[in-house]
């Protein structure tokens, strides 16, 4: 079975009119067969050519998620980049992030363009690198649902083995998961504990915190209000302004923000202003419906630690509110096959990863240096 596409250099933008693969077998059925039994795969072509290509596959029509109901979406939508025939790696990120990791000339730099790229830390003329979008899909002429979509890390890890399914990737090199991307990358382990040879975690832990559920439980009532009203830039806004607060630390916005008092009351405050403007840019980056979907999927989540059998590396910030040190502790001592963990302090909290490049590329290099060419 051989897969359409629109394909394109490494600096263009690609169509959305790429034809799909035919449906698989059951979701859960037939990547199934990694726990079991495992089928030999073809690689496919895609894999073989150089730059930047979308792959679209069509998600089977009884694919169900965990807790019930079916996508209305017809397809997951993953990107491939770098070397031709290379080690490939998995990235995924926040629940912002896309499968635009790598900068191109339309999208403009990538969600993380100082970790993937050429003579990056991951590095594009060393390795193959795919990117995934979440689900549920979002963007031009997609219709954003009525209601919230109740979906798990396990579905998105599921979605993301269809991708690599069809690619005919017999073995993922490492999957590199910040975040909600970090979350996946253990139900990934949790789900195909033989297909990833080893599992780089940032800033994630195998539960969330209950005071980040409850930060985020206020993010998802300001947006369910402006559902609600009809304020859905108010509102999408105001969430982001919350969240803002909650992604850096006191001491970036005491650094940042330490002025005095406007004239008047009423006036806006510089910090209040930083976050109005942060809050209006992603207005256009998502809907309350997907980012009520993807907050309580984070919330949501939930792995065995111990069900992981892939070597794993953590990389967690003692300064990071939203997934604090002792949760990714506590995963640390129930690993069966920890590798490292890498522990540091950052003025910028749960983003750190994203601002910290030197520190971050460091431990990247030096994890993923053994990987066979």
């Amino acid at each position: 079975m051989t897969l359409a596409l629109i394909s394109t250099e490494t600096t263009e933008e690609p169509s959305c009119k790429a034809s799909v693969a035919a449906p698989a077998p059951k979701g859960g059925a037939q990547i199934g067969a990694r726990i079991g039994v495992k089928a030999a795969r073809r690689p496919s072509e895609l894999l073989q050519r150089d730059g930047a290509h979308d792959v679209a596959v069509a998600i089977p029509d009884d694919f169900e998620l965990d807790f019930g109901g079916t996508l209305t979406q017809k397809r997951v939508i993953g990107r491939l980049h770098g070397k031709a025939n290379a080690p490939l790696i998995v990235v995924a990120g926040g629940i912002s992030a896309d499968r635009y990791v790598h900068r191109t000339e339309t999208k403009g730099l990538g969600w993380w363009s100082g970790a993937v790229g050429v003579r990056a830390p991951i590095d594009l003329t060393r390795f193959r690198v795919l990117a995934f979008d979440f689900a549920p899909e979002f963007g031009e002429g997609v219709k954003d649902a009525t209601t919230p979509l109740t979906i798990t890390t396990q579905d998105q890890a599921r979605l993301l083995a269809l991708l690599l399914d069809h690619l005919g990737v017999e073995k993922v090199a490492a999957f590199i998961g910040c975040s909600y991307g970090g979350m996946i990358a253990l139900a990934f382990g949790e789900l195909f504990p033989d297909w990833a040879e080893q599992l780089v975690v940032v800033s994630a832990a195998h539960r969330p915190h209950p005071l980040a559920t409850a930060w985020r439980g206020i993010q998802r009532r300001i947006l369910q209000l402006g559902l609600e009203t009809g304020r859905i830039d108010q509102a999408v806004g105001l969430a982001r302004e919350l969240a803002m607060t909650t992604y850096r630390t006191q001491e970036e916005f005491g650094d940042r923000f330490d002025s005095e008092a406007p004239s008047h009351a009423g006036q806006a405050y510089p910090v209040c202003d930083y976050l109005q403007a942060r809050g209006r840019a992603y207005r256009d980056r998502t809907t309350p419906s997907r980012w009520l979907s993807l907050s309580d999927s984070i919330d949501r989540h939930r792995v065995e630690p111990e069900a992981i059998s892939a070597p794993v590396t953590l990389i967690g910030f003692t300064t990071d509110r939203l997934c604090p040190i002792e949760d990714m502790r506590e995963l640390a001592d129930r690993l069966p096959n920890l590798w490292r963990f890498e522990q540091h302090a950052s003025v910028y909290g749960h983003d750190a990863f994203l601002k910290e490049d030197k520190l971050v590329a460091d431990i990247l290099t030096s994890v993923l240096k053994d990987i066979d060419q």
